[in-house]
């Protein structure tokens, strides 16, 4: 069976397809209502299609809610370089100017949520607010990492993303995400997220076949490698000094209570980076995915925020 062609990610529903180009590069986006701009940004593995609840859900509240495929997802270009935390920022920032506007809210998940934090440091002129889903400010988490990656107790940050150092390998670990038309997105879907949301309905069909379009696995872990790598060169010290600038917009933190992933303690563990409103939430029987497991808790807690 052929692989499925990028476009098929354009799934039908109550929004609008359309290709945006900024920082040189074709960026997919689905689009619904009217009125401040709201800029959603998926994690690993996933794509705009992660956000459909909240397409919905902020359009009708009076907003102009914008999901982007980002680089080297669904149908957004795909090119060999460019996954580094820099470029990835001049992404999101170049996407807002080119929707013709001067300043987003950023809502992001996982990797969405890391570079979100990222623009509001590097680009903080074109952003209101940010909203991290599962995911602390970046210097937050690679400091939990550091602290535990030697220790030996079962239940620490650097083995809650083990997948992360996996991910160095050559070539492998591609292999294994596209294996048995990518299996492993599901189990990763199955044991990340919390009791309630076992089931998937038909989310693990979808994201298993996002992840199958040509480039896209190894453009996911393109990400990865360049967020380890880079610690190990003179631009991970630079990066790591722009990020230390306190993030001046409001925050909402936003953690599943059952999130296997990032440990309760690095989600304590943001503050030191935030210089002003800071709103912090946990949903109950909640894993990695709240804007998946419990989308009209995430709704109604990301749309006051933004009107807050």
């Amino acid at each position: 069976m052929p692989p499925p062609a990028p476009s098929s990610v354009r799934v039908d529903g109550p929004w609008a397809h359309r290709d945006v180009h900024a920082n040189g590069i074709r960026l997919h986006v689905a689009e619904t209502g009217e009125g401040p701009l709201v800029l959603l940004l998926h994690g690993f593995s996933g794509f705009w299609w992660t956000w459909r609840h909240q397409l919905t859900a902020l359009g009708d509240a009076g907003f102009r809610a914008v999901a982007v495929d980002l680089r080297g997802y669904g149908d957004s270009d795909k090119p060999p370089r460019g996954y580094d935390g820099w470029t990835l920022a001049g992404d999101v920032a170049g996407l807002v100017k080119s929707l013709g506007e001067p300043r987003a809210h950023l809502v992001g998940h996982g990797w969405g949520g890391l570079l979100a934090w990222t623009v509001a440091a590097l680009h903080p002129r074109v952003v209101h607010s940010v909203s991290a889903l599962s995911a602390p400010h970046p210097l937050a988490l690679r400091g939990q990492i550091r602290r535990t990656a030697l220790r030996r107790p079962p239940r620490n940050q650097a083995r809650a993303l083990g997948h992360l150092f996996h991910a160095q390998l050559p070539m492998l670990p591609e292999r294994q995400l596209t294996r048995d038309n990518a299996a492993v997105v599901e189990a990763r879907l199955r044991s990340w997220s919390g009791q309630s949301w076992r089931e998937l309905g038909d989310a693990a069909e979808r994201y298993r076949a996002a992840l199958l379009v040509p480039g896209t696995a190894h453009s996911a872990l393109e990400y990865y490698r360049w967020a380890l790598r880079s610690q190990l060169r003179s631009e991970g010290r630079r990066f790591s000094e722009a990020l230390a600038r306190k993030v001046d917009v409001p925050v909402l933190q936003l953690y599943g209570a059952d999130d296997p992933c990032m440990l309760p303690r690095t989600r304590e563990a943001s503050a030191p980076w935030i210089g002003g409103v800071n709103e912090k939430h946990e949903l109950a029987r909640v894993g990695h995915f709240p804007q998946e497991e419990a989308p009209a808790a995430t709704n109604a807690l990301i749309t006051a925020f933004i009107k807050g």
